[in-house]
């Protein structure tokens, strides 16, 4: 099996949550899997299979660290298999949706090296609850489930 590093950018913790589970579902898989935050990411990426990359979608703009990730690393990324993900709306609708993966896909078209194997938007949650109100929480667990099993066959 191969050994994948899951990296994340998350301002408010949701992004770490969706990293780990990630995590968690490839090494039920038989993988060997590490988890950092991005901005602790600083060792060199040889000997990893795959790097899943996963960042905060926050007015518009992908996480700073998620970017600061891909300049990092940005020899050894172009040559290795990368998927991303992106925290995006708050509000599951078709437009809030659109909207996300606009702005996903915006923030890696400025990396015009990168290829990532596959990038998906996931639902996202919104840190301001009212007091006494539980946050809205639009993250569907069976479908980020279902992404990382896709993911942990790239490398069987």
């Amino acid at each position: 099996m191969g050994h994948v590093l899951v990296v994340h950018a998350s301002r408010h913790g949701s992004t770490t949550e969706v990293a780990q589970r990630i995590a968690q579902r490839m090494r039920e898989a038989g993988h060997d899997v590490d988890a950092v935050a991005a901005r602790s990411a600083r060792k060199p990426l040889g000997g990893y299979d795959l790097v899943v990359l996963g960042g905060a979608l926050y007015s518009g703009r992908w996480h700073t660290d998620a970017h600061r990730f891909l300049k990092r690393h940005r020899g050894e990324l172009a040559g290795m298999p990368v998927a991303v993900f992106g925290m995006g709306p708050r509000r599951d609708d078709p437009q809030a949706w659109k909207g996300s993966r606009l702005q996903l896909d915006r923030a890696l078209s400025k990396r015009d090296w990168l290829h990532p194997v596959a990038v998906t938007v996931f639902g996202g949650v919104d840190p301001k609850a009212k007091h006494g109100q539980t946050p809205r929480d639009i993250r569907d667990w069976p479908a980020i489930d279902a992404w990382a099993d896709q993911l942990a066959t790239i490398h069987e």
